[in-house]
């Protein structure tokens, strides 16, 4: 494979933004199935993965370790509301320079995938609005593993399945807007490239460690894939 030619994408931060769509729909989800409020802001922090923010807003609300079957039962609830909150979310909006970028790497034959903590089902419903979907072949996922450089790997791994032969994590891109991105990009042997369109300052994603970051994908010239 040409270097570099695999890049892949987290999701919240960095080519979208729900306007609160996932948080509101956690929010349903405990509603739904323990009949209590469940703030995810209280209890996660950002860049955790879907079934980890699940165990830790269950165990800061209701005082214990959730049962397997109740992470399940929480979960399913989450993804079954999110469609209907993502929809009518007037604050959601695509991350500005996303599908030029994106038209860009496509038409320079790079293979795409998302890395993210969402578990895969959420991934594509967040997405999905923003008609971003037919852009990523694969993907690693939080419901592949509650670390996160674990999915970095996977994500690798179903690259290689793809293309039919080996990759080198050295020259994978990894593209988020968390220090937790960064890490787990270097966790797996792949390069970070840091977006500053969430929460985070260029100055902070360069003090994580960053190989390469933007301001947005409008405003900066993004690493060469050839």
């Amino acid at each position: 494979m040409t270097e570099r030619r695999v890049v892949l994408f987290d999701v919240d931060g960095t080519l979208i933004d729900t306007g609160g769509a996932g948080g509101r729909s956690w929010s349903y989800a405990f509603q739904e199935a323990f009949g209590v409020d469940g703030d995810i802001r209280k209890f996660s922090e950002v860049g955790m993965t879907d079934p980890v923010v699940a165990r830790e807003t269950f165990k800061g609300t209701l005082g214990r370790e959730p049962t397997t079957d109740e992470v399940i039962r929480l979960m399913m609830r989450y993804v079954l509301r999110l469609p209907v909150e993502v929809d009518e979310s007037t604050g959601y909006r695509t991350m500005p320079g996303v599908h030029d970028l994106l038209e860009r790497l496509v038409g320079a034959d790079t293979l795409l995938g998302l890395v993210t903590g969402n578990i895969e089902g959420a991934a594509h419903i967040k997405i999905s609005r923003a008609g971003l979907g037919r852009f990523f072949l694969f993907g690693g996922y939080g419901s592949d593993s509650s670390v996160r450089s674990d999915l970095t790997k996977a994500a690798i791994a179903r690259a290689e399945a793809l293309s039919g032969h080996g990759i080198d994590p050295g020259e994978v891109l990894v593209v988020g807007d968390t220090p937790r991105d960064i890490e787990a990009a270097h966790g797996a042997g792949a390069m970070a490239v840091g977006v500053a369109t969430g929460e985070y300052s260029v100055e902070q994603l360069q003090h994580a460690g960053a190989e390469h970051v933007m301001r947005s994908f409008a405003d900066d010239a993004f690493p060469s894939v050839d």
